[in-house]
């Protein structure tokens, strides 16, 4: 009651209003103010990360001369200076850091690349399983299973992120999309920057060639969705496997990281439909090894990654839903993270200090957070957006 009360007095306008507040200002003084006025924390050093990854694929990329590496960042600059860009890219950027960081992998010299490990991964298999659990799945093919591995593995994969993201702005509290993005971008990061400095054969590689030494000259094998092309009549798979950027990424998984995380994320929304989450990561898990593409070891490792992620950002981060709420538009505030403080408020962060980045990148919405409790009604916003504001402004805006 007291969150509430609490929350009404700060509000002026009604919850259902806040659709209306997309960022229309083309001003950079408005950015600058906003950036002058912000409390910065430790947090905030996932700016400086970013920067660096940025600065480092632009630097190795070679399919682009300088003009239009220098046209590149001087865009995501001005993105982040207009505010009704700003609102859009900020919680886009660590899943853009990833793409380009992703792109650049194909430029990084051999040289500076460690020996590509073909026994690791079968040897663990063999151990932890007593036998290579993606061989057997594979061993009796035929179209349906075919077409039932590609709709997971070749659709599912690249089109799932845009539809949890659409369906937690609408049905999930206020702030849950970008956190979503924000971990997405980041899990993916992690997965590339390990794939890159151990590099491991995928099951492909063991049966065409055996566990003989691998080089970075050979070229990727889209393995299983071959059939797939073939069954099309269509050259999309071979052609695009056979030039990624990280051929030798077999570990971890990010087909199985990406679709825990989007499992995890759903069920935190919509709890009644986790088997049907569940459902779906055993389908893509299956479609991994049923293609050739992953041993079971590296969907393990890349659902432990997209785990782990996922329950550091539900203690300090995540929104909770509130069981009497169905669209973000009916939410008067929110509570953030697991730990709680004074009042009954949730604030989990270094030095009492949280910034929570607001849905404005998918529609827009501007809000405020006073104690821990974010309201998405009120007619705030600074460099984050949406953030939790210190305790200071609290006291001088009361």
């Amino acid at each position: 009651m007291r969150r509430r009360i609490r929350s009404k007095l700060r509000s002026r306008i009604a919850p259902t209003s806040s659709i209306s507040t997309l960022q229309t200002s083309f001003s950079p003084a408005d950015t600058l103010r906003s950036l002058q006025g912000h409390r910065w924390t430790l947090y905030d050093f996932q700016y400086l990360l970013l920067l660096i990854v940025g600065i480092f694929s632009l630097t190795v990329i070679e399919s682009a001369g300088p003009l239009a590496k220098t046209g590149i960042f001087t865009l995501l600059i001005c993105s982040l200076l207009l505010p009704i860009t700003r609102q859009f890219f900020l919680p886009f950027l660590p899943i853009a850091g990833w793409l380009i960081f992703f792109y650049a992998c194909q430029f990084v010299p051999s040289d500076w690349r460690p020996g590509i490990w073909v026994r690791v991964l079968p040897a663990m298999e063999n151990i932890l399983y007593g036998a290579n659990i993606s061989n057997i799945l594979s061993a009796h093919k035929s179209v349906v299973l075919d077409v039932l591995a590609w709709i997971t593995y070749g659709l599912c994969h690249y089109g799932a992120p845009f539809v949890v993201s659409l369906l937690l702005f609408f049905f999930g509290p206020p702030g849950t999309t970008p956190l979503f993005a924000r971990t997405l971008g980041y899990i993916s990061m992690t997965a590339v920057t390990i794939q890159l400095l151990f590099p491991c054969s995928p099951p492909w590689y063991e049966n065409l060639y055996g566990l003989a030494p691998a080089d970075y000259s050979m070229q990727g094998n889209p393995a299983g969705l071959a059939r797939i092309d073939a069954l099309l009549g269509i050259d999309l798979y071979t052609s695009g496997f056979r030039q990624s950027p990280v051929v030798f990424g077999a570990f971890p998984s990010l087909h199985a990281a990406d679709s825990t995380l989007a499992a995890l994320f759903m069920s935190h929304v919509f709890p009644r439909l986790k088997p049907l989450f569940v459902f779906y990561t055993l389908w893509m898990w299956w479609a991994t090894m049923y293609l050739s593409h992953h041993y079971a070891v590296d969907l393990v490792c890349g659902g432990l990654l997209a785990t782990v992620a996922f329950y550091f950002a539900k203690t300090r981060f995540l929104p909770r839903v509130q069981s009497d709420k169905m669209f973000r538009w009916d939410y008067d505030y929110v509570e953030v993270g697991e730990n709680s403080r004074g009042f009954g408020y949730d604030l989990a962060s270094l030095d009492g200090e949280f910034n929570l980045d607001s849905d404005e990148w998918t529609v827009g919405s501007s809000s405020s957070v006073s104690s821990g409790s974010l309201s998405p009604v009120d007619d705030h916003y600074t460099w984050e957006s949406e953030t939790l504001t210190s305790n200071h402004d609290l006291e001088s805006g009361r």
